[in-house]
Parts: C-alpha cells; structure tokens; sequence
C-alpha cells in the first residue's frame, strides 16, 4: 500500500538524488553537458530539462502548481539555461518535500482527470497511481542521466534507496 509517508521518503529521495546529478552534471563543461549520448532525450542537460517539465506537469495536477508553457515536444527545452535548470530543480525540489509533508494518506485517495497530449486523449487514473507513476518516471530519466555522467567521467552518488543519508536532499 502506497501511505503518504512512503511519498514523503520519494520526495526526500528525489532531492538527494538530484543533488548528486546536478553537483556531478556541474563539472563537466557546458560542452559536455549538451552532448548527444544515444540517450532518448539525448543530452545530459536535455532530459534534466524534461524530468524537470514532467514533474511541474504532475504536480500541476497534484498540487496545483502552474502548468509548463511548452509541451512534451518542446520539455528538453523547458529550460535550457544551465544555472536556471539548478535553480528550477532546486526549488521543485524543495516544493515537493513541502507538498509530500503535508500530504495524508487520504490525500492519495480519488482520481485525477486531465486530457494527456502523450495519449492525445482524456485521463482518469486513481490519484495514488499518478503519485507512483512520478516518483517512477523521476528514477527512470534519473538512472539514464546517471549512466551518461558515468560514461562522461563524473562521479555521481550511488542510487541505492537504502544508502540514503539523513536529512539528504537540497534543503
């Protein structure tokens, strides 16, 4: 059963995890960080940018934050200035531990219902499954930008959930 403490530890984990990407993803040269890896999104910096995006359009729907101006096609795009995306991470971040933290498990209950332009339909998916699907989406592109850090010389953290520091995360 998915409780909202199993999404306030995501949310801390999201934030510790990007923490590493974003301090490894930092020493490399902007060159470095543009590059086409073969990766779906391509670069580093472009699917920072969409995991960026993707999150906003969830929590557009979860938390009513604003809805990005630009759409999937466009998400590699949705920032592209480096120290932006560090500081629209950061503070995406930092909103999802504060909207985790005040979540309850009653919170997760009920559908969310939007039109999905990945779909080109409507949608209507219980809210708990959209919550998962968030945390799941993060770690997916996360484990991608990790392995193009990797192949790139960085050194991010280990992913391991279970290595995770106290009170890790941007804050």
């Amino acid at each position: 059963m998915v409780t909202a403490g199993f999404c306030r530890l995501m949310a801390q984990y999201n934030a510790w995890q990007n923490a590493s990407l974003y301090a490894a993803a930092d020493e490399l040269d902007p060159a470095e960080r543009e590059a086409d890896r073969g990766a779906h999104f391509a670069s580093i910096r472009a699917t920072l940018s969409h995991l960026l995006w993707a999150d906003h359009v969830w929590m557009s729907r979860l938390a009513e934050w604003a809805k990005p101006p630009v759409g999937l096609d466009r998400s590699t795009d949705f920032v592209s200035d480096w120290p932006a995306l560090v500081e629209g991470r950061r503070s995406a971040d930092a909103n999802i531990r504060d909207w985790a933290g005040g979540l309850t498990d009653q919170g997760l209950d009920g559908s969310l219902s939007w039109y999905s332009g990945a779909l080109g339909r409507d949608a209507e998916t219980p809210r708990v499954l959209c919550v998962v699907h968030m945390f799941n989406h993060q770690t997916h592109h996360r484990g991608q930008v990790h392995a193009m850090l990797t192949a790139a010389g960085a050194t991010p953290e280990a992913t391991d959930l279970f290595a995770m520091p106290e009170g890790a995360g941007w804050r």
